[in-house]
């Protein structure tokens, strides 16, 4: 069974920059940078048919104009447990709206409904026992983040192995913007 998920990829330019923001943080595994994107609908787990049907649909999805989009600062997940750092990303209102149309039609197909709330993001470490005041020491220091742009040109279907995350990702099929 193939593990999919939708995204935006990060260009290399980006993604060397964010990757200086790698070390300094006990408890991290850093993501590497050829794995980053933005995920913008998690389908998991599901059969060759389902596979072949999400395929399909995204195919059907309404054509957009690229999206310009913006990574602008870093912040954490998991509150007094924190288990991801990321870098915090925005592509306007578009990027939204190509999440919820994606949304719709992954559920066309059968997949449940995604539980948690759309939060643009590049994951840029997984975090194990890692103490809260590092991770908020380790974004402190880190408070001077350049405002990174580029535009988005096509999303993609992503697949990878069933692990802990982290990659690496497989695109599946690629769908363009504009």
């Amino acid at each position: 069974m193939p593990r999919l998920f939708t995204g935006i990829e990060i260009p290399a330019d980006i993604g060397a920059i964010l990757s200086s923001y790698r070390g300094g943080l006990p408890g991290a595994r850093w993501i590497d940078p050829e794995n980053y994107h933005i995920t913008l609908r998690f389908i998991g787990d599901i059969d060759e048919r389902t596979a072949g049907d999400v395929f399909s649909i995204l195919g059907d999805a309404r054509r957009r104009d690229p999206i310009p989009m913006t990574i602008d600062g870093l912040a954490s997940f998991g509150g007094d447990r924190p288990r991801v750092v990321f870098a915090r990303a925005s592509g306007n209102g578009e990027l939204n709206d190509l999440q919820s149309e994606q949304e719709r039609l992954i559920r066309r197909v059968g997949v449940a409904p995604e539980k948690r709330k759309f939060m643009p993001h590049v994951t840029l470490a997984r975090l194990r026992d890692a103490s809260p005041m590092d991770v908020a020491d380790y974004i402190a220091t880190r408070g001077h983040f350049p405002k990174l742009t580029f535009t988005a040109h096509r999303f993609v279907l992503f697949s990878s192995r069933a692990s802990t995350g982290g990659g690496p990702y497989i695109v599946e099929a690629a769908y363009p913007l504009g």
